[in-house]
């Protein structure tokens, strides 16, 4: 096939369809995702197919897979940095090119006078059962030159669910009809050959492997039989550490069709009375524009907010807007904000976290750490 003649635009109407579907509406395990996108984007899977192989060739969608709760399987946290300008930029590409354990990675910035400002670098971060999320990131300033971080552990989780282009042309204060659900932080132990088709089954996809059986090499790889395969990834469902089957827009940089997914991230802060969290997280979390809405401790630092999310847009104002709306919204449910801020994304990389134990095990190895050094 001529993958040249395959139009790759987010704009292109079938892909349009597609991806309004594909980027966050698969929720949980599915034998057949792909099946799954054609019928609810009314598009044949032959298409479905074909469109999604030469976006993934292109570089539109930069990466497909299936998505774990990681929360569920792993501890983590965000972790906001405190670097020395000069070194931002080194700490930076470690962070994204050499610790398979951080997964989102952004520069912030906000007005100087702003809680927290000194906090230019925020990752996410996820380590194995057992080891070590302080003694991790210890690590990391050794080698990135750090002079200071703040661990922010989700305690809860009120939107997850990052769809770009079902986003698009949302009037700011658009909300689902009821409060978000809470997903609760509780994590999951697993035996040896859980682990293993696990880490089969959230492998990144190539294009080649994108077809109407997606899961036979998979289930091969983990050297399994196709239905033990299948029963052990909806166990996983029913345990509640599988997201969805997503297809990830390259939503930062530049398309190769010169298009431009979003331009610009928001972090908002919200301080909210203490015991009224989960409360205004489902009000929060509601809101269609947040594609993360978590409750997470701030602290002195950042002036005690406890609920946090992300918002992404092409015009900034309209993200403020999005934001006015939403704090409208809290004030209307007599939910009292006694601070809030926005904390804007600038250079961004995301990579998916690993977080088998065997990997962290063996990269401790690597860099010349003792694993049982990294326990908790």
């Amino acid at each position: 096939m001529d993958f040249s003649t395959v139009p790759i635009e987010v704009s292109d109407p079938v892909n349009a369809r597609i991806l309004a579907v594909s980027e966050d509406r698969i929720q949980g395990f599915q034998r057949d995702p792909l099946g799954a996108i054609a019928r609810q984007s009314g598009v044949e899977l032959a298409v479905v197919i074909e469109r999604i192989q030469a976006m993934l060739r292109s570089g539109t969608i930069r990466r497909v897979r299936q998505t774990l709760l990681a929360t569920n399987l792993a501890q983590g946290a965000l972790v906001a940095w405190e670097v020395p300008q000069p070194r931002l930029d080194s700490a930076f590409d470690y962070m994204f090119r050499q610790d398979p354990f951080s997964g989102h990675v952004v520069t912030r910035s906000t007005d100087a006078a702003t809680p927290g400002s000194q906090y230019k670098l925020w990752t996410t971060l996820k380590v194995p059962q057992g080891y070590s999320l302080r003694k991790h990131c210890e690590f990391l300033a050794r080698q990135t030159g750090a002079e200071k971080f703040i661990l922010l552990p989700a305690k809860r989780l009120f939107a997850l669910g990052v769809g770009h282009v079902r986003r698009r042309g949302l009037e700011p204060g658009s909300k689902a009809d009821v409060p978000a659900e809470v997903t609760e932080i509780t994590v999951t132990t697993l035996n040896d050959l859980e682990w293993r088709i696990l880490v089969a089954l959230k492998r990144e996809f190539e294009p080649e492997g994108i077809g109407p059986q997606v899961w036979d090499t998979r289930a091969r790889e983990a050297d399994v039989p196709l239905e033990t395969f299948y029963e052990v990834a909806e166990d996983f469902n029913r345990r509640k550490i599988i997201g969805r089957f997503s297809t990830f827009l390259e939503h930062v940089k530049p398309l190769a069709s010169g298009e431009r997914v979003t331009r610009f991230n928001a972090l908002f802060h919200w301080a909210v009375p203490p015991g009224r969290e989960i409360e205004a997280g489902r009000e929060v979390g509601r809101h269609h524009i947040m594609t993360h809405a978590y409750w997470r401790e701030g602290g002195p630092e950042f002036r005690n907010v406890n609920i946090m999310g992300v918002a992404h847009g092409t015009d900034k104002e309209l993200l403020l807007a999005h934001k006015a709306a939403i704090d409208e919204h809290l004030t209307h449910c007599g939910i009292a904000v006694s601070y809030t801020n926005v904390f804007w994304g600038g250079r961004s990389e995301i990579k998916p976290s690993e977080i088998s134990p065997f990997a962290y095990r063996a990269w401790c190895r690597s860099v010349g750490l003792d694993p049982e050094t990294m326990r908790d």
